[in-house]
């Protein structure tokens, strides 16, 4: 299990739903534990109880996970196994070749697309990461905790703190939210002057609202308490938005909080870091890169994530992969890896690979 993560992928009542649709469901025993479900719950909704992970990936079909699989779990791989998780493949190329090796069908729940382009398994953990990455940093600049000693909210007669999240999409307007509650001044940067339009209609006046460019992010940084890196290129490595030289103008005791992380960094200097070991200094100012920040409010997480992505993999289950994703666009936008072919192009060019679509 990857460090601090207390999510499952499935809740008792999805298993209910699968059962009814004539499918057998293995649950790793404890799996759901980190989030408040007990082996007993997913026995009574129909569930059978696998005594380790090796047990699950020899018998299953399909797996659904959260994370992507740990070295450990690259050599438990079978040959046509569908795998049905967050796998941010771009800045892990040692994944990408043991799936290929192995010839999994890996659908990835970060690449599947609306047609409004909208992501709607990502969603839900990037509310989460964004509303978290205000709470984190708030904590993170207590003195104690080696920070500035600023409180985000300020109080009367001293100013407020200084929040800058780069990049304006799902996690930096949750993280908005939760910032202009403290009662921070809060900037948000991005390159689409239409959702720079669109967020100050929905937050009427209380967010600065920046076009991104490298002038702009370094000037505001200097006086930033807490940096957010909110950046997303669906699938792809996230562009590196906060160069190493910026750091040395940014306050010493400040603190970047870099939700890009799972795809690489939206931050030069940083580096994945985990819930046990979530912090590190450079040149004076704190990073706090853990790669699955929705794992320490598991049981919100769990059950907001299985709302998403239960009915995708009951569609797969119910009609087969193939058959599944010719009827909906959506779900074919997910599949990255696929019986030894590399098939989404983002990944493909973050690696250098060869891509090799497959037709439908």
């Amino acid at each position: 299990m990857k460090n601090g993560e207390n999510r499952v992928a499935i809740v008792p009542g999805g298993v209910k739903a699968f059962v009814q649709s004539g499918h057998k469901v293995l649950i790793e025993k404890g799996a759901g534990v980190g989030s408040g479900i007990t082996d007993h719950e997913f026995l009574s909704s129909g569930a059978e109880i696998a005594t380790s992970n090796l047990e699950v990936f020899e018998r299953a079909e399909m797996i659904l996970k959260v994370k992507e699989p740990l070295p450990s779990e690259y050599s438990l791989f079978q040959e046509g196994q569908i795998l049905f998780t967050y796998l941010h493949l771009a800045p892990l190329p040692d994944l990408t070749n043991a799936l290929l090796k192995a010839k999994i069908v890996g659908i990835a729940y970060e690449t599947i697309q609306s047609e409004d382009r909208s992501l709607p398994l990502l969603s839900p953990m990037s509310e989460i990461a964004g509303r978290m990455s205000v709470h984190v940093g708030s904590f993170l600049l207590h003195k104690e905790q080696g920070g500035t000693g600023v409180l985000l909210g300020g109080v009367p007669g001293v100013e407020p703190g200084e929040i800058v999240i780069l990049g304006g999409g799902t996690v930096g307007a949750n993280a908005a939210k939760m910032a202009i509650g403290t009662g921070a001044s809060v900037s948000i940067l991005d390159i689409d002057l239409n959702r720079l339009r669109y967020l100050d209609d929905i937050f009427g006046g209380r967010v600065h609202l920046v076009m991104s460019n490298y002038y702009n992010i370094e000037r505001l940084i200097q006086e930033a308490d807490l940096v957010i890196g909110a950046v997303l290129i669906t699938g792809a490595a996230a562009p590196k938005l906060l160069r190493r030289e910026m750091l040395l103008k940014m306050k010493k005791g400040s603190v970047i909080i870099d939700v890009a992380v799972d795809q690489g960094g939206c931050v030069e200097t940083c580096s994945p870091t985990t819930h046990e070991n979530p912090t590190f200094l450079v040149d004076g100012v704190i990073h706090y890169c853990v790669a699955n920040m929705p794992g320490a409010v598991a049981r919100t997480s769990t059950f907001a994530l299985t709302n998403a992505t239960l009915p995708y993999a009951l569609k797969i289950a119910n009609l087969g992969y193939m058959e599944a994703m010719k009827g909906d666009q959506a779900l074919k936008k997910g599949l990255n890896v696929h019986l030894g072919r590399l098939v989404f192009r983002p990944v493909a060019e973050s690696q250098r690979m060869e891509c090799a679509p497959i037709e439908f």
